[in-house]
């Protein structure tokens, strides 16, 4: 389990930022343990800011809703540069779907870490093909914290780090649950690819 890292008194003048990352297959619990962490922040008193991009209206249009039905308000964006405004005073900034914003994600989260505040991301590492998603790498690089959260696979029973889609479609921006995508261990992510090409 994640943390918070202490300030030391000698940083406790003059606030330090960060990056953390929470990434992996979906049904992998990242936007749970994303509400948890800024549930914490707030329990904590600390001012706290959510965003998500818009086009993800999959179980409310603007709240974080996680596959366990736990959720918590959020502010919709269509571009990440209105973040960096509408973050205001805030000490920590939660993103959520964050492989689905613009490229110019990178420098956000770098200005908000950099203005002192505590960034944290939760996202898809990679998409249906098993390939890197969006801006998540570049993030998971420069991010001071990177925690991967795995699925179950739902076809063996082993720890799932893909997100398989059931149906043909080629698109790679697909909104979905467990209607279209199931999570899946590497070898099961593969079989089900190659019965794919076979078709």
């Amino acid at each position: 389990m994640f943390i918070e890292p202490l300030n030391r008194k000698e940083y406790q003048t003059q606030r330090t930022g960060w990056i953390e990352v929470i990434c992996g297959s979906m049904f992998s619990g990242k936007t749970e343990e994303l509400i948890r962490r800024l549930n914490r922040a707030k329990i904590a008193r600390q001012q706290t800011q959510i965003f998500k991009p818009a086009l993800d209206k999959r179980y409310h249009p603007e709240n974080i809703v996680s596959h366990n039905d736990n959720s918590i308000p959020s502010i919709p964006v269509s571009f990440a540069q209105e973040i960096i405004q509408l973050a205001g005073d805030s000490e920590v900034v939660g993103l959520d779907e964050t492989q689905f914003f613009d490229e110019n994600i990178v420098e956000v989260c770098n200005i908000l870490a950099n203005s002192g505040k505590r960034v944290i991301i939760a996202g898809l590492d990679m998409d249906y093909l098993g390939k890197p998603f969006g801006c998540i790498p570049q993030l998971m690089s420069i991010a001071e914290y990177v925690t991967k959260v795995h699925a179950i696979c739902m076809v063996c029973g082993e720890i799932a780090s893909y997100s398989y889609r059931l149906s043909s479609s080629n698109e790679r921006v697909l909104l979905g649950q467990t209607d279209l995508y199931e999570a899946r261990c590497r070898r099961c992510f593969n079989l089900g690819e190659n019965a794919k090409y076979r078709e």
